[in-house]
């Protein structure tokens, strides 16, 4: 059931990412041990679920909703990101947006800038997803030549 979900990828066992899911698939993600769920879309996006982060809870799941407007991602949805990625590093975390193109291109940069990894090997999932955009590109080189401390 998971695998149905547009765009899903399964990256540890522990961490998978996708587009946004169904009712029925939350449920399928709650069943699948999932502990929390992040969701890095627009609440008010004609692809949202209504009222998912009560879908979630119902399902006994962590919700936390940290959306990131497609067209201007900025340093700090990425620091928020990191940060709740941290906080539930010991858990079963389900991560998603609308295609899972904002999720995988934070992903990458959770990967490289937190977890040391080499650049082209974190990027190998975003590429499996979609090839960033001009306004995504130029996002994720400015986070990559920065280097700041915060990230």
């Amino acid at each position: 059931m998971l695998e149905e979900i547009y765009n899903y990828l399964l990256l540890t066992e522990s961490i998978a990412t996708a587009g946004q899911p169904t009712k029925q698939q939350i449920a399928a993600i709650a069943e699948s041990g999932y502990e929390v769920v992040i969701n890095l879309g627009l609440a008010d996006a004609e692809y949202a679920l209504e009222n998912e982060e009560a879908v979630v809870r119902a399902h006994g799941m962590q919700y936390i909703h940290l959306p990131v407007v497609w067209e201007r991602p900025t340093k700090f949805d990425l620091e928020q990101f990191f940060k709740a990625m941290e906080a539930n590093q010991n858990k079963k975390v389900f991560i998603h947006c609308a295609a899972n193109m904002r999720v995988s291109a934070f992903m990458a940069l959770y990967r490289i800038l937190r977890l040391g990894w080499p650049e082209d090997k974190a990027f190998e999932q975003v590429q499996r997803i979609w090839i960033p955009n001009d306004t995504w590109q130029t996002f994720i080189d400015e986070i990559l030549n920065q280097n700041d401390p915060d990230l």
